[in-house]
């Protein structure tokens, strides 16, 4: 009499891994349960014999199968429990996920156990290093990208400024992160054309470090060749240096106590000879009115407002006034415009 009261154990449908990693970390920096995962599998798949990962997967002893299996040969290679890793390419696989995901629908197969597992993954600002890497093509190969020099760019990048600016004062997001991905691109592009130095045709910006403003100048600078490292290695030291309050020992516990922090490190970075050194003369007349008077009110200089006739006088005693009640007179005046304007349009009979 044969005896049905036990069953046959299911035979156990094995585990896919698909292995995952970001081209914006080196090669050969994976997790630690990414290596506990290759080290124990039984196989280790890759269909690109140039996939970046597999010289350090050799160096670690991990054998790698160059084989780009169907869903069901995936499937039938977990058979008896075993487990198969499956090094995806940069674009990953939608051929073998989309498989996978109609074997698992369709009821008929036993599946086995299915696990994305991110071998490496992207920090903030990982993009970044996509968008240096796309200039530095661009620059190489683009007709007129190739041939652009920081002085021909620079009135891109007033430009881009006051959008950006017309962005936030709209307050409208998507704007915003448009905006500000163009002023970025300004500080990408010349920060490429900064890695071959002097352009052929000897345009440069005059200085060597592209800072407009001069208020935020580290120097007298060079046209010798940096790159967008070099700038962003200047930034982070002094943003470290300028912030003794968050990064060292130095306490602030109001705006106010931060501002003076910052003008103390700027007065002994500088050694200034004058208040109004670093102030850009070129920027818009209310603007620059209203920086002379802040830099003569905060460094204590005592000077009266020169009188004359004409407007431009008015308009300086007016931008003064502005900055001493903590007003910007070029946003004032713009929102003052702004509603110009639509009254203009609006006795034009124009909509919006």
């Amino acid at each position: 009499m044969t005896d049905h009261s036990q069953s046959t154990a299911p035979e156990p449908t094995g585990r896919i891994v698909l292995l995952t990693t970001s081209h914006r970390v080196a090669p050969g920096v994976l997790s630690w349960p990414a290596w506990q995962v290759l080290h124990a599998a039984d196989r280790v798949l890759c269909a690109d014999p140039g996939h970046p990962q597999l010289p350090y997967l050799r160096e670690a002893g991990v054998e790698v199968e160059h084989a780009a299996p169907d869903a069901h040969e995936l499937v039938e290679a977990c058979a008896g429990g075993r487990t198969v890793v499956v090094l995806p390419g940069g674009e990953g696989d939608r051929r073998l996920t989309d498989g996978l995901a109609r074997l698992a629908g369709s009821g008929r197969v036993s599946m086995p156990g299915l696990e994305l597992l991110p071998g490496s993954y992207d920090l903030p600002g990982a993009r970044l290093l996509d968008l240096v890497q796309v200039m530095d093509r661009v620059r190489r190969e683009c007709p007129w990208t190739s041939r652009q020099t920081h002085r021909g760019l620079a009135k891109y990048a007033i430009e881009e400024a006051y959008e950006l600016v017309e962005a936030i004062e709209a307050g409208d997001r998507e704007e915003l992160r448009e905006e500000l991905g163009d002023v970025l691109l300004q500080v990408v592009f010349h920060a490429r054309i900064a890695e071959e130095g002097l352009p052929a045709d000897g345009e440069g910006d005059g200085d060597g470090d592209g800072d407009e403003e001069g208020d935020e100048d580290d120097g007298a600078g060079t046209l010798g060749a940096f790159s967008i490292d070099d700038v962003a290695g200047a930034l982070v030291e002094k943003l470290i240096h300028r912030h003794p309050h968050v990064f060292g020992d130095a306490e602030a516990e109001t705006p106010e106590d931060v501002h003076a922090h910052w003008q103390r490190t700027k007065a002994v970075e500088k050694q200034r000879e004058s208040v109004t050194d670093g102030v850009p003369v070129g920027q818009p007349g209310l603007a620059l009115a209203a920086k002379l008077a802040g830099r003569a009110r905060a460094g204590g200089v005592a000077v009266e407002l020169p009188r004359g006739e004409g407007i431009g006088y008015e308009l300086l005693e007016l931008a003064a006034r502005a900055e001493a009640e903590g007003v910007d007179p070029e946003t004032a005046l713009r929102a003052a415009a702004r509603v110009y304007r639509e009254a203009i349009r609006a006795a034009e009979g124009v909509d919006g």
